[in-house]
């Protein structure tokens, strides 16, 4: 007849068990949290409660450029900005400066602002180059009006070029 022993919980069963589940949390938490602050995409805005308040002014302005039916086109080569403006007739606006605002969606530690250069009558172009990354870009033009015509679009810039 054989003997068996019979095996105790003891409290270092309870320890290792209580380690166990508190790494286990520890460890997701840490992970969630990385993810959480490399991926997220939202807006960086200094007071949120301001820019809520000038929500209506932005849409009307938003509105009246519109009906200026002008058209305007952001390339990229070899990471260089070219900004080409036309009114609804496909024709060149002719504009005195532009400025592209190339901002990270989710920090603004490497924001890129560069002003183009005019090459012709509504044609601009970058002397720098804009780097890989997602970008909100943000097109300022002052082509004579009491504010300047603004576009703004999201790009994926890869190897010098938009995606």
């Amino acid at each position: 007849m054989s003997t068996r022993r019979s095996r105790e919980f003891t409290g270092r069963h309870m320890l290792v068990i209580t380690l166990a589940f508190f790494g286990v949390i520890i460890a997701v938490n840490l992970v969630m949290a990385t993810l959480a602050r490399t991926s997220w995409t939202g807006l960086v805005v200094e007071n949120s409660y301001v820019a809520s308040q000038q929500f209506n002014e932005k849409a009307r302005q938003g509105r009246a450029q519109d009906a200026l039916g002008w058209s305007g086109k952001l390339t990229l080569d070899k990471g260089f900005v070219r900004y080409t403006l036309e009114d609804s007739d496909a024709r060149p606006i002719d504009a005195k400066s532009a400025t592209a605002h190339f901002r990270h969606p989710a920090y603004d530690r490497k924001d890129v602002t560069l002003v183009l250069e005019a090459v012709s009558r509504g044609d601009f172009r970058s002397s720098e180059t804009v780097p890989d990354g997602v970008w909100i870009a943000e097109l300022d033009v002052d082509a004579g009006g009491e504010r300047p015509y603004r576009q703004v679009q999201r790009v994926v810039v890869s190897g010098g070029t938009i995606r």
